[in-house]
């Protein structure tokens, strides 16, 4: 809850830009028009489960069910007063486990980790930034050379290839494959390393 009111609260010159970078191209101003959501009410299971290996939909509820995270333990937003904003601070919220599952990265430590370098580099948000320079604080000496080493080059050059996370309708690409959407986004193949 901490993380997500400091997110709130430190968001006012990264939101607005991510707003705006939403505003200016067609799928992203699509979702911020109908505002959709992302919670077990308004996700089908037993159907994303019945999709392909590799989809997205299919890969997704894997992450959620493996790693035993529920959409739905995004808190809304308290401090952010443009309506607006706030729609993008919960999408950002909603859309992170889809981080997880395009990125190969696990709840773990680690996995946290190079996902808040992604999105530190893709978002400006001073939370992503904080939770990527401190998270490793608690890493083994072996953790630490893997993610200084492979796992943070390759999140910040992804980050920074990739076209904004915010501007892809993900509820509407449940069926493409997760290698396609990564390759579409520009977010480069995850490092052969275990994490």
């Amino acid at each position: 809850d901490m993380v997500a009111v400091l997110g709130e609260t430190t968001g006012c010159l990264a939101l607005p830009n991510l707003r705006d970078k939403m505003k200016h191209h067609p799928e992203g101003y699509r979702i911020l028009q109908e505002r959709p959501r992302i919670r077990l009410s308004t996700l089908d299971m037993a159907r994303l489960r019945g999709l392909p290996d590799g989809s997205l939909g299919r890969e997704y509820v894997r992450f959620l069910e493996d790693n035993k995270v529920s959409p739905d333990t995004r808190m809304p937003p308290k401090f952010v007063d443009d309506e607006e904003l706030a729609y993008v601070i919960q999408r950002y919220r909603e859309v992170h486990d889809l981080m997880h599952t395009l990125l190969g990265m696990p709840t773990n430590m680690l996995g946290e980790v190079v996902v808040k370098w992604f999105e530190a580099v893709q978002t400006g948000l001073p939370m992503c930034v904080l939770g990527a320079a401190f998270g490793p604080v608690r890493l083994s000496a072996r953790k630490l050379q893997v993610l200084a080493t492979e796992l943070v080059p390759w999140a910040i050059r992804s980050g920074r290839n990739a076209s904004c996370i915010l501007n892809v309708y993900y509820e509407q690409r449940w069926e493409q494959s997760v290698e396609s959407l990564r390759e579409e986004i520009g977010i480069f193949p995850p490092p052969a390393v275990r994490v």
